[in-house]
């Protein structure tokens, strides 16, 4: 299977892809964007995207490209994100004067980053992509904040591992397909969709009560702008299922409350992995 990432092979959602599946060749593009082009093109046959850490909250971005392009989530996976401290081999701890990385990842790291103050933290694009600068350079006052998947994959050495600040750190990948080639999953139990509301009072209480109406829990809701319509929103929305068809009715019913709906998913909730 091609999947298509955001980032350079060993980044986080590398890895993610390898659990969905071994069997997997990554297609890294650069921007979020180029992601889902790859997909509508059919480049690829699906990608792999995070869509919110249980830190650092959501990837907004990927909401409004799940939006507007003709994908629908196939399946979710919570992966633990382990931080590490990498260097190229042979080099001490105390030789190193700047370190790379994501600035969430840096973020993620400041309990280890206060201990050795010596160590300047430097923003970079990808944190595989700052052990694939590092080790390009060979510099060893350097050193990159990364997986150990991109440490093995560039040939890094880990100097200190898990030095993230908090062990509960997970990050909620997605796979998906186009719309027309995802096959139906009877052990669903989990729905994403998008709706908007007119802008008066009590339409947006009348949207979620059809959730209570169905028994469906809703797991979660987030707001985005619509571009182009100041004060007007999107809202993004998760649900888990007591059947498919109380996932239909609950469409059927938000269609009368909504000027749009889209379901973008329905799928398997997932398990924390790693």
């Amino acid at each position: 299977m091609n999947v298509a990432i955001q980032g350079e092979p060993g980044s986080f959602s590398h890895e993610a892809a390898l659990r969905f599946s071994s069997e997997t060749t990554i297609f890294p593009c650069a921007l979020s964007a180029e992601v889902f082009s790859a997909v509508d093109e059919r480049r690829v046959d699906a990608a792999v995207i995070p869509i919110e850490n249980s830190l650092a909250g959501s990837v907004v971005e990927h909401y409004d490209l799940l939006l507007t392009h003709d994908v629908v989530i196939e399946r979710e996976l919570l992966l633990r994100i382990r931080h590490n401290l990498i260097a190229v081999p042979g080099t001490r701890l105390d030789q190193i004067h700047r370190v790379y990385s994501h600035p969430v990842a840096l973020a993620q790291c400041r309990h280890f980053l206060g201990q050795h103050p010596q160590i300047e933290a430097i923003p970079h694009y990808d944190t595989a992509g700052s052990v694939k600068q590092l080790m390009e350079l060979r510099d060893r006052s350097s050193a990159a904040i990364a997986s150990a998947e991109a440490a093995s994959y560039y040939g890094g050495e880990i100097l200190a591992a898990g030095i993230e600040d908090n062990p509960e750190n997970y990050t909620r990948f997605f796979l998906i397909r186009l719309h027309s080639e995802i096959v139906s999953d009877p052990a669903a139990d989990k729905v994403s969709l998008a709706f908007t509301v007119e802008n008066r009072p009590g339409t947006l209480v009348e949207a979620l009560q059809v959730f209570a109406s169905q028994g469906t829990n809703l797991t979660r809701i987030e707001s985005r702008p619509v571009h182009g319509q100041p004060w007007h929103y999107v809202f993004y929305t998760d649900y888990q299922l007591s059947s498919p068809e109380s996932a239909d009715a609950a469409l059927a019913l938000l269609s009368r409350h909504c000027s749009m709906v889209k379901e973008l998913g329905r799928y398997r909730a997932g398990q924390r992995e790693g």
